[in-house]
C-alpha cells in the first residue's frame, strides 16, 4: 500500500496520538501565461465595461475568499479595501458577487450584497440584483427568510425574475406544493411565457422521480408554443426510462435548427447507456462528450473521468486525467474526487491511494469528501481498524469529519456487529457540522435495525428512530414510510423492500449522481 500509517483506537476512544503520515514532495506545475483580446468599443457615454481592468475585482475577491477567519465576513474586506483609499463600484462588486456564487460562497456573496445595502446613496439595486439576494437568503437562511424578503420588496421590483428566484428556491427545497402554486401565478401573471420555469419546475419532478410530470410540463411547452431549449432537452432526456425513448427524443432534438446539443447531452444519454451495461454506445457518447468541450470548462473532464470509470475503463480515465492535467494547472477538489472515486470503481485501490498522496500535497484546506472515498472503501473491504485509523489521520491533516464521515463507520462497525459503537457514530453524524439536510442512506439503517432485531436490543433502535426524528427525517414522507411509522412499527426486511419502491436506493458514493444530476446541477448553476 502506498498509505502509511500508524492504526490507532477510533476517534471516539481518544483524540490524541494522530498516526504519522508521509507526504510526497510536492507537485510542481509548470505555470502558463494567459492573454486575452478585447475588443475596443467605444461607450459614447455610457460605460464601457469590456474596459474596465479585470484586476481590481479579482484581487478583491481573492481578499474575500482567502480570508483566515471567515467570520468576520465580506463587509471587513471591503471596509479595510475602501480605507485603503480604493473606492468600489457597483459592476466590480456584482462581478465579486458572481464569483463567490460560482465556488458556491454564498454566505459571502450575501454579505457582499448587504454591504451594499448599508450604502444606498451609492449603489441603486435592481430587480436582477433583488433575486440574486433572494436566491442566496434562501440559500444562506432558508427558504422562510427568503419569503420574507420577497414580502418586504415593493411591487414594482417583483417581475418575473424575483418570483423565478422564489420558485427556484421552493425547487431546491423541494417544496413541491409551493412551487406548484407559484408557478400557477407564474402563468397567470404572464411571466410563464420562456422554458426557465417550466425547466425549474422539471427539476423538481426529477428530483422527486416523478418522471410522468416533467412529460407533462414538455406538452404544456408544446401546447402552448414555448420553444425547448437546451436545459428543456437535456431534462427530457434524462427522464427517458428506456434508451429506445430517449434515442426517441434525441432524434426530435437533432431536428430543432436553433438546438447543438452540447455536452452535457451526451453525458446523459451515456449514464443511461451505462446503467444498462451498454458501454460500447455509452463510450460513444463520451466521446462526443470530448469534443464538445469549449475554453476553460473543468466540469465535463470530471463527468469523463466518473464516467468512465462507471465503464471499468481505466485506460481511458488515465487518458482524460493526463489531458486533464496537462490544460489546467491547478486541479480542483472536483476533480481529484471523481478520480479517486474512479480508481475506487475500478478497483485500483493503490492507485487511488496516490491521486491521493499527491492531492495531500497541494490541497489548499482539506475536503473531508475526498478522504471519504478511502475511508469507505476500506470499510466496504472489511478493513475497519483501517478506516478508524484513516479518520485519525484525516483529522490531523486538517479535516472535519462530516455526517458521511460518521455514517461509513457506522456502516462498518454494524458490520462486524458492534451495535452500540454503530449507534455512536450515527450520533456523531446527526451532530456533524453542516449536518442539516442529512438522511442516511436506507440501506445502512436496514443493517443496524436487522442487527437491533438479531439482538433483540429494543432499545437501540429506538435510539436510532429517535435520532432519525431529530434531524428530520422522518418529516420526509417517501423516507418516513421506509420505517412503517404509521403503526409505530418498523424492520429491517420491510426498509429493505420498500427502498425499491420509493427509489432510495444508496449504493453508490457520496457525490455520485445518477446521470439526471448532471444537468440538474449544471442548469441550476446556470440561473
Amino acid at each position: 500500500m502506498l498509505l502509511q500509517f500508524t492504526i490507532s483506537p477510533p476517534l471516539h476512544q481518544q483524540l490524541s496520538g494522530f498516526p504519522s503520515f508521509t507526504l510526497p514532495r510536492s507537485v510542481n506545475y509548470r505555470k502558463h501565461s494567459i492573454t486575452c483580446s478585447i475588443s475596443q468599443i467605444h461607450s459614447y457615454g455610457t460605460v464601457d465595461y469590456e474596459r474596465r481592468p479585470l484586476v481590481k475585482w479579482n484581487a478583491v475577491y481573492r481578499r474575500i475568499s482567502l480570508m483566515e477567519n471567515p467570520e468576520m465576513g465580506s463587509a471587513s474586506v471591503l471596509n479595510q479595501w475602501e480605507n485603503e483609499g480604493k473606492r468600489l463600484t457597483k459592476w466590480e462588486l456584482c462581478r465579486v458577487v458572481k464569483e463567490l456564487r460560482k465556488f458556491k460562497r454564498f454566505k459571502m456573496a450575501l454579505e457582499v450584497y448587504e454591504w451594499m445595502n448599508n450604502r444606498g446613496e451609492r449603489f441603486r439595486l435592481s430587480s436582477s440584483d433583488a433575486a440574486i439576494q433572494l436566491d442566496l437568503i434562501a440559500k444562506v437562511c432558508g427558504v422562510s427568510s427568503a419569503e420574507d424578503y420577497f414580502s418586504r420588496l415593493p411591487d414594482t421590483l417583483k417581475d418575473k425574475r424575483i418570483y423565478g428566484a422564489l420558485l427556484n428556491a421552493y425547487v431546491q427545497a423541494k417544496m413541491r406544493d409551493k412551487a406548484e402554486i407559484l408557478i400557477e401565478k407564474l402563468r397567470n401573471k404572464g411571466y410563464a411565457t420562456t422554458p426557465l420555469p417550466f425547466n425549474v419546475m422539471m427539476t423538481l419532478y426529477m428530483n422527486l422521480k416523478e418522471l410522468d410530470k416533467v412529460q407533462s410540463m414538455i406538452l404544456e411547452m408544446m401546447n402552448k408554443n414555448i420553444q425547448l431549449d437546451i436545459y428543456s432537452y437535456n431534462i427530457w432526456l434524462s427522464s427517458c426510462e428506456s434508451t429506445e425513448r430517449m434515442e426517441q427524443v434525441f432524434e426530435q432534438m437533432k431536428l430543432e435548427r436553433t438546438i447543438n446539443p452540447n455536452w452535457t447531452t451526451f453525458s446523459t444519454m451515456a449514464t443511461m447507456y451505462i446503467k444498462l451495461g451498454q458501454f460500447e454506445k455509452a463510450e460513444e457518447c463520451l466521446k462526443k462528450v470530448e469534443s464538445r468541450i469549449t475554453n476553460r470548462d473543468r466540469m465535463p473532464y470530471h463527468y469523463l473521468i466518473s464516467l468512465y470509470g462507471s465503464t471499468g475503463n481505466k485506460a481511458e480515465v488515465d487518458r482524460v486525467w493526463n489531458i486533464y492535467k496537462s490544460k489546467f494547472p491547478n486541479i480542483p477538489n472536483l476533480g481529484y474526487h471523481a478520480l479517486i472515486s474512479s480508481l475506487v470503481r475500478v478497483g485500483d485501490l493503490e492507485g487511488a491511494e496516490k491521486i491521493y498522496e499527491e492531492w495531500l500535497s497541494i490541497k489548499s484546506s482539506y475536503d473531508p469528501r475526498i478522504g471519504n472515498l478511502l475511508l469507505s472503501c476500506y470499510v466496504k473491504e472489511g478493513f475497519l481498524e483501517k478506516a478508524e485509523g484513516f479518520l485519525d489521520h484525516m483529522i490531523e491533516a486538517g479535516g472535519k469529519p462530516n455526517s458521511t464521515t460518521w455514517e461509513i463507520l457506522a456502516e462498518g462497525n454494524t458490520g462486524v456487529k458492534k451495535i452500540s459503537d454503530a449507534l455512536s457514530c450515527f450520533k456523531r453524524a446527526v451532530l456533524a457540522e453542516g449536518s442539516n439536510g442529512w438522511k442516511p442512506k436506507p440501506v445502512n439503517v436496514s443493517a443496524f435495525l436487522d442487527l437491533c432485531e438479531e439482538e433483540a436490543d429494543t432499545a437501540t433502535k429506538e435510539a436510532l428512530m429517535g435520532l432519525l426524528r431529530q434531524v428530520g427525517c422522518l418529516e420526509d414522507e417517501p423516507y418516513a414510510s421506509l420505517f412503517g411509522l404509521h403503526d409505530g412499527s418498523v424492520t429491517g426486511n420491510e426498509l429493505s423492500n420498500e427502498k425499491d419502491r420509493t427509489g432510495a436506493d444508496n449504493d453508490i458514493d457520496e457525490d455520485e449522481d445518477d446521470g439526471a444530476e448532471t444537468l440538474l446541477n449544471q442548469f441550476q448553476s446556470g440561473l
